[in-house]
């Protein structure tokens, strides 16, 4: 008798979605009937051009823009066909999101914008795991300090912190390293590769660093809506040299 694995449903994806903004003349199809779908446990690169469309892309696919056709899958929930509140709801509960300007509120400590999130949703505070985040960013003697007294690299672990204490079932980070220097920018990196290898969280990453994108599993490349290549393992070459032939 033969038992089949049981299928793994993606963490989320994305069906025929397409998003346009402006009519008529002005039209302009920022992401044009993308389907994708991304594996739990994974970490995967969004990449392309400026302009190409991954940042739309990534918050239709984080419930933070509706699309304009097709399905955003969440697990089983398909964002686009819920209301307001439920996807409000969903990205609460299930997705982490670190922004690319950090989203830091300037009266609170780094403490309590980690924690932010748990209070907003009335969630009890796991302490062995927050103190287990902020050590693996380098972040506990920091805690008591405002954002105007960290560096801009300690605002981005700040946030990174913020999207992981949640343990979120998928976390999008917008340009994360952008704008770390290149020794803080690497421990970021294998960071994430840790907590997706190690402790199987999905991550789904916009960059236009082709070797942060090395350090992911999976890299899509974005050009004019479109995904126009699914590259497994990325290698930093690879990648630089898809992103030079595609802006000749």
């Amino acid at each position: 008798m033969t038992h089949t694995q049981p299928t793994l449903l993606p963490a989320c994806g994305a069906q025929h979605l397409t998003k346009v903004y402006g009519s008529g003349d002005r039209q302009v199809v920022a992401v044009n009937d993308v389907s994708v779908a991304i594996r739990p446990g994974s970490f995967t690169a969004i990449m392309g051009p400026s302009g190409s469309g991954k940042s739309t892309l990534m918050h239709c696919m984080a419930g933070l823009d509706r699309p304009t056709a097709g399905s955003v899958l969440v697990g089983s929930d398909d964002l686009a066909r819920l209301p307001e509140k439920a996807v409000t709801r969903i990205r609460r509960d299930k997705i982490g999101f670190v922004f690319q300007s950090f989203n830091l509120l300037p009266t609170l400590t780094a403490e309590q914008n980690i924690l932010l999130p748990l209070e907003l949703a009335g969630k009890k505070v796991d302490r062995q795991f927050f103190q287990q985040v902020v050590g693996s960013l380098g972040l506990t003697d920091r805690l008591t300090h405002r954002p105007s007294q960290l560096s801009g690299g300690q605002q981005q672990r700040v946030a990174i912190a913020r999207a992981m204490v949640t343990r979120p079932e998928v976390i999008f980070a917008d340009e994360p390293t952008g704008a770390l220097d290149l020794k803080t920018g690497t421990a970021l990196l294998e960071y994430l590769q840790v907590c997706s290898k190690e402790h199987g969280q999905t991550i789904i990453m916009v960059t236009h660093d082709a070797r942060a994108a090395s350090y992911a599993d999976r890299a899509l490349m974005l050009l004019d809506g479109h995904i126009v290549a699914d590259i497994e393992n990325p290698t930093a070459e690879g990648v630089s040299a898809f992103l030079q032939q595609a802006a000749a």
